[in-house]
């Protein structure tokens, strides 16, 4: 019996290990590039045993694992931003507080800095004003901000521009209302460049109006279009095991132009049951088009 189970375990740790190496893998391939979505949840929440200090680290690992080379996170405070690039100083980070004077949740984005260069970076705001800095409109209960770059691949010399941001949990309409706002900046400011898109959007792929605008305007769901999927639907856990009947799919990464998506994971990682947030992180790999 112990035998048995020693083999059980010694296979289940093998795929786990396994499905990592994939991605560190990946990552070193010209020709891909792998990108994360993870909602890191607020360091200062309450939250008893999954505060962030006790989590923090699972958190790190995670990322070190897995090893995206474009990291877009939500619910980003700046000592966790801070902490993240300090643990693993490959990479540098782009954000700005959304409120109005420069505190709170960032949109932060990680970057390899041995892959990317910086071209342009803008911070924008959901609102009527979206140049108003903490400026807020419609049904919106939190002021909601998102980070633009312009970032050249190093290896290949192509330029993409990368967007992360995290739409409002209650503002219906402040939810649709961004991802117009989004898509218009796409078009007039985009310079026809390919488009990667992360975040936690608070509304479910294929169902919900922020999704069926993004796809109307010319964007993609790696997920739906990925030749390999891995992980359950649902994205949102509250730091517990994954609900097989849930298609809670909140978390995206969208892209538009020449890019095939290989992989797509909703990463179910925990140690010893503690999980590093109460969103499960998503990776796509892309493969590069001409």
């Amino acid at each position: 019996m112990k035998k048995t189970l020693f083999l059980v375990l010694l296979t289940f740790s093998f795929l786990v290990i396994s499905n990592i190496c994939f991605f560190a893998e990946q990552g070193f391939a010209e020709e891909t590039i792998k990108v994360m979505t993870f909602n890191l949840r607020y360091g200062t929440a309450m939250d008893g045993p999954n505060h962030w200090d006790k989590r923090k680290d699972i958190l790190v690992e995670l990322i070190r694992n897995y090893d995206p080379d474009l990291l877009g996170t939500q619910e980003c405070l700046d000592f966790q931003a801070k902490y993240i690039a300090e643990q693993i100083p490959s990479y540098l980070c782009v954000g700005k507080g959304r409120e109005k004077d420069g505190s709170g949740e960032q949109a932060a984005i990680f970057y390899k800095k041995d892959l990317w260069e910086v071209l342009d970076t803008k911070y924008f705001w959901i609102s009527e004003t979206p140049e108003e800095p903490g400026s807020k409109s419609w049904d919106t209960v939190c002021t909601r901000i998102v980070t633009w770059l312009k970032l050249k691949h190093k290896p290949s010399g192509k330029e993409i521009l990368y967007i992360n941001t995290h739409l409002d949990h209650k503002g219906e309409i402040a939810r649709q209302k961004g991802a117009e706002i989004i898509c218009e900046r796409v078009k007039k400011e985009g310079e026809n460049l390919p488009v990667i898109i992360t975040g936690d959007f608070n509304a479910v792929g294929e169902k919900s109006e922020p999704w069926k605008i993004f796809m109307s305007n010319g964007f993609n769901d790696s997920w739906l279009k990925a030749d390999e999927k891995i992980g359950p639907l649902t994205t949102w856990c509250g730091f517990k095991d994954p609900d097989s009947n849930s298609d809670y799919r909140i978390d995206w990464i969208l892209y538009k132009g020449p890019y095939h998506p290989l992989r797509c994971e909703t990463i179910v990682y925990n140690k010893n049951g503690k999980y590093p947030s109460d969103h499960f992180p998503v990776i796509t790999v892309f493969k590069w088009g001409s």
